[in-house]
């Protein structure tokens, strides 16, 4: 089975022609935030340097998420444009799955984890059970690094830009009992090989993403962020402690107006 594989989650860009197993082409880079630019250019590389096109092709595969919002929307338009010329079918691979493709068989739990925003990380749990299977243990989740620090509790394998970036602060948030090792370095960048493989296992199970399909956008809701800016004190409470303040300060003003009006009405009595 032949496939085009691409994966713009992240600022790093691959992008790879599949024959089973077989790695016909492949392109990685540094895209930063110019995948609108570069991805349709590096595809028709990949085509040139292969012989091939999209008709000898026989499904295309695409990372889904999470991660950036701009580059996901390019990755997905591109891959369904060639859906609609060519109606060739289409498998969607969670990103944070593909990169526990990256280390396909290891007897270890896996955690990939990706930079989010606002000092977060993405990240999720695998753990393969046989050469070809992959246990999703828990799902794409987002949070404060050291809050992914207190849901490991077993030897885990870490991967990602979000690992490289917040490996202290995920730590801090760690039992001492519990080892953390990093992937090799090349197993720590998403690979749209990865992606392809676990696309194509999709393909011929007849998993194909429908019309209305969508980026992964795993967010926390307002609600969860609110909480944790005000220190993990709920809406209500804060109200409750705001009421309370206000009313302070107003008994304390009216205190302070008796005991002058006091002073004042001694004063003219003497």
């Amino acid at each position: 089975m032949k496939v085009l594989a691409i994966d713009t989650a992240t600022s790093w860009q691959s992008v790879a022609i599949l024959d089973d197993q077989w790695i016909v082409a492949r392109r990685d880079q540094d895209a930063g935030k110019s995948h609108s630019k570069l991805l349709l250019p590096t595809i028709d590389r990949l085509f040139h340097e292969s012989g091939l096109s999209l008709k000898d092709l026989d499904g295309l595969v695409v990372s889904i998420g999470p991660g950036s919002f701009t580059g996901l929307r390019v990755g997905l338009a591109t891959l369904l444009g060639f859906r609609t010329i060519t109606g060739l079918p289409m498998a969607i691979v969670p990103t944070l799955e593909g990169l526990a493709w990256n280390l396909r068989a290891a007897s270890t739990q896996l955690c990939p984890v990706l930079i989010s925003r606002r000092g977060e990380v993405y990240w999720a749990m695998f753990r393969w059970v046989t050469d070809e299977l992959l246990e999703r243990i828990v799902p794409e989740k987002v949070g404060p690094p050291a809050a992914l620090g207190g849901r490991l509790t077993e030897p885990t394998v870490m991967m990602g830009n979000g690992w490289e970036a917040e490996e202290a602060a995920i730590r801090d948030g760690l039992s001492r009992s519990v080892k953390l090792t990093a992937a090799p370095a090349y197993a720590m960048k998403p690979s749209a090989v990865s992606i392809g493989l676990a696309g194509i296992q999709r393909l011929r199970r007849g998993e194909t993403a429908g019309l209305g399909v969508s980026p992964l956008y795993v967010q926390r809701s307002e609600a969860e962020l609110q909480y944790e800016q005000g220190g993990g004190i709920s809406p209500v409470e804060r109200r409750r402690e705001r009421v309370a303040e206000k009313m302070a300060a107003r008994i304390a003003r009216v205190r302070t107006r008796a005991s002058r009006q006091q002073i004042r009405n001694r004063r003219n009595t003497t």
